[in-house]
């Protein structure tokens, strides 16, 4: 498929198709699912935080099989390096000079697992992939291939040996998700599988390519937004940085990033406008990583997802928004 714009209808069908294809490999996990692809559609990263083996590193391989995207998957450790994450040069003894050999981070969908086993500046050799699509290596910038997506895990139970990551680097998430421990037939249902494919791998089918990705968040981008709306993003945002509990709110990536996200989850479920509940539907992934708490609250037990959900009940959303 040659890049375009895909309508509304189209994009929501072959999002539901990606999202059946990854539900055969990955159980009980549809809205979790549907928020990461809609992420990707939005142009966004995704950050998988909660406790091992949950299925985070198999929904991140799964969804990048289903959309047709290259892999690359590097286990973060406290001894990696920048240059293991955007390649370096290499002497080639045969060519007599130096050979650019690149790193994971040149591929379509980049997993790095347990990012915050490594180091600081390991971490924020991602900073420059996620927000500009290129690294810059020995001085010269190379551009990354479209799409570029990043999904990272990250275990918050544990916290020897590990480096949490900075406020500057959770900004560049579009999303934290947390996937949580599944139902009790949602379990026997992930035995019962293993237990009938008699092997390891969850094999997922391919269901578009990434030229098609492409020009769903093309279509994604042309879908008009409310002003109301808008607005409603730019007061939910407001809001945080004068609640009390929070030494730092929101800042302005986190009320765009609303109304990106809100698009995409609107498309996905086959409407070309954005309401409200799109909008609420995505506040907590969107902005409980970016707040950060003051040391009262820390204290008191108080949480940032807590925080959001209190706003969402107290800022006051749009009246009417025009529909189609």
């Amino acid at each position: 498929m040659t890049d375009a714009t895909l309508a509304v209808t189209e994009v929501a069908r072959l999002g539901g198709a990606v999202l059946d294809e990854v539900e055969t490999a990955v159980v009980g996990m549809r809205g979790t699912l549907q928020l990461a692809l809609a992420t990707v559609l939005a142009g966004g990263h995704v950050l998988f935080e909660d406790v091992p083996g949950t299925g985070k590193t198999l929904a991140a391989r799964s969804l990048a099989t289903a959309l047709g995207l290259s892999f690359a998957r590097l286990q973060c450790t406290p001894d990696l390096l920048p240059s293991d994450i955007t390649g370096s040069s290499v002497w080639d003894p045969q060519r007599g000079d130096f050979v650019f050999r690149p790193g994971p981070v040149f591929t379509g969908l980049f997993l790095a697992d347990e990012i915050n086993r490594t180091a600081p500046k390991t971490q924020s050799a991602l900073l420059e992939a996620m927000a500009e699509r290129q690294v810059t290596i020995e001085g010269a910038s190379r551009p990354l291939t479209l799409p570029f997506h990043v999904v990272a895990t990250s275990n918050p139970v544990e916290y020897e040996g590990t480096y949490p990551l900075p406020e500057a680097q959770l900004d560049r998430f579009m999303v934290r998700l947390a996937v949580g421990y599944p139902s009790r037939d949602g379990e026997r249902e992930v035995l019962t599988r293993r237990i009938a494919r008699q092997q390891e791998a969850a094999p997922v089918r391919q269901v578009i390519d990434a030229a098609t990705v492409l020009a769903m968040q093309a279509g994604v981008e042309a879908l008009p937004v409310d002003p109301d709306v808008v607005a409603y993003c730019v007061d939910l945002a407001t809001a945080t940085r004068r609640h009390p509990a929070l030494e730092v709110g929101a800042s302005p990536r986190g009320s765009q990033n609303l109304v990106l996200l809100g698009r995409a989850v609107a498309v996905l479920d086959g409407r070309d406008y954005v309401l409200p509940e799109d909008i609420k539907r995505v506040a907590i992934p969107v902005l409980a990583h970016r707040l950060t708490l003051t040391a009262t609250a820390w204290a008191s037990g108080q949480r940032p997802e807590a925080v959001v959900t209190e706003l969402l009940a107290s800022v006051a959303g749009p009246a009417t928004v025009r529909q189609g």
